[in-house]
């Protein structure tokens, strides 16, 4: 039950969600209903769903960094206690709501974007602007970090790893520059990438709006944690799993997001 006397603080948040307004209009939640979330982040969209029914709903709310889960768990159910908190792969939905005893769902929510917590403070070298080891792992449960990547792929895999996953259009030559870099010396460190991929990248085809490394990072981010793969099944899954006239809204930052997203959707 909603707290009454309690006044959510948005300056309590460590992270704000893009279009909570939008999530709310676009999936009508109903007091009574069951929601996912199920990218939980620091609950800004629960929140959303709760306060437009009157957290009269019940929100599944699922997240695979074990962080989000804590602090969201600690804060938002000062305000309702009609939530589960599953620190797992939203890919696993299915099998997270057979064990709940849960058939259909009224609505489901995914950001797909990493949060300004993530970037700035998680210490797991998710940023090209912070000099930190290289993880980006969204949780502990994953054992393949980006260190593992680099240091012990093939050249033949990195460069499909940054092709297919990064668009990056030097990804050959990163490639290789990474192999005999690391024949030297290990890469460790974000910095270390950084600089490589600054000098593999020639000067004047540096991008204007976007950082030299950006494609890399999406690109390891994305192997390490094997994005693209469940967000196939989390909406292959969540279909099925819906109520009739229920919705799915996912929000996606990136091309190869966003063409998976239409695609499914479509079919």
């Amino acid at each position: 039950m909603f707290n009454t006397a309690m006044k959510m603080n948005e300056q309590d948040f460590p992270h704000l969600s893009v279009m909570s307004n939008e999530i709310g209009e676009m999936l009508r939640p109903k007091e009574g209903g069951t929601y996912l979330d199920a990218t939980l982040g620091f609950g800004g969209h629960t929140l959303e769903l709760l306060k437009r029914t009157n957290f009269k709903s019940r929100i599944i709310c699922i997240d695979a960094d074990p962080e989000a889960i804590a602090w969201s768990k600690k804060y938002i159910s000062q305000y309702c206690s009609n939530i589960e908190y599953i620190n797992r792969n939203f890919s696993e939905i299915d099998e997270i709501l057979d064990e709940l005893n849960i058939k259909k769902l009224d609505g489901v929510v995914a950001d797909l974007g990493l949060s300004s917590y993530q970037l700035e403070s998680s210490g797991r070298g998710f940023s090209f602007q912070k000099d930190e080891f290289l993880d980006m792992r969204m949780g502990k449960k994953t054992l393949i970090t980006a260190f593992n990547i680099i240091n012990n792929s093939s050249e033949d895999e990195l460069i499909e790893i940054f092709k297919n996953y990064g668009e990056e259009r030097f990804a050959g030559r990163i490639a290789a520059d990474i192999v005999k870099i690391r024949g030297l010396n290990e890469i460790r460190n974000t910095a270390q990438l950084v600089s490589l991929v600054k000098v593999s990248i020639p000067k004047k085809f540096h991008p204007k709006k976007i950082h030299p490394a950006t494609k890399v990072f999406q690109a390891l981010r994305i192997a390490v944690n094997n994005e693209l793969n469940n967000l196939r099944d989390f909406i292959d899954k969540s279909v099925l799993l819906l109520n009739q006239h229920s919705r799915i809204a996912i929000i996606s930052f990136h091309s190869l997001e966003d063409r998976i997203v239409k695609y499914r959707y479509r079919s």
